[in-house]
C-alpha cells in the first residue's frame, strides 16, 4: 500500500519539487518516509524589511509535507493539502533556513506532518503543520 524504502531521495529528485519551490532555492537534501529535510535561501525570499517573508516559511513547509505524504501514499494515490498553518517565532535574516519534516500521522486516507524550520544558528524560527488528503489519481 505504501512506499516505506529508507531513502528516497531520487523520488524527489525525478519527480521535482515544482516551479514555485525552484523560483524559490529550495533544495531538497534528505528524504524518505520518516524524515524530509530541505534549505531555502533568505536571500530574494525576504518581505519589504528584509527578514524572510512568513510565506516563504509555509512554502518550504507545504513543499516538504506534500512531497512526503505523496511518498507515503504510494503509486496511484495523489495526497493533496487541506489544512495548513505556521506559527513564526523567530526572524531569519541572512543566510539559509533549513526544514525538516517529521509525520505525525500517517494514515490510509490522510497525512498529518510538523515542520520545523530552523536559521543557521538552529534555532527555530518558524513551525508549520500539514495536514494532506489521499485520494486515488484521477484516471486519465
Amino acid at each position: 500500500m505504501t512506499n516505506t524504502t529508507p531513502n528516497d531521495l531520487d523520488y524527489v529528485l525525478r519527480r521535482g519539487g515544482g516551479a514555485l519551490a525552484a523560483k524559490m532555492g529550495i533544495e531538497f537534501l534528505e528524504f524518505s518516509v520518516d524524515r524530509a529535510v530541505a534549505t531555502m535561501p533568505v536571500e530574494g525570499n525576504t518581505q519589504p524589511a528584509m527578514l524572510l517573508h512568513g510565506g516563504a516559511y509555509v512554502v518550504l513547509g507545504e513543499s516538504l509535507g506534500s512531497m512526503s505524504a505523496n511518498l507515503w501514499a504510494g503509486a496511484g494515490k495523489l495526497a493533496v493539502g487541506i489544512d495548513i498553518n505556521a506559527t513564526h517565532t523567530r526572524s531569519a535574516t541572512s543566510g539559509i533556513v533549513t526544514g525538516v519534516c517529521t509525520p505525525i500521522h500517517l494514515g490510509r486516507s490522510m497525512t498529518v506532518h510538523e515542520i520545523a524550520v530552523t536559521d543557521e544558528q538552529g534555532r527555530r524560527c518558524s513551525t508549520i503543520r500539514i495536514t494532506n488528503l489521499i485520494k486515488d489519481l484521477p484516471a486519465g
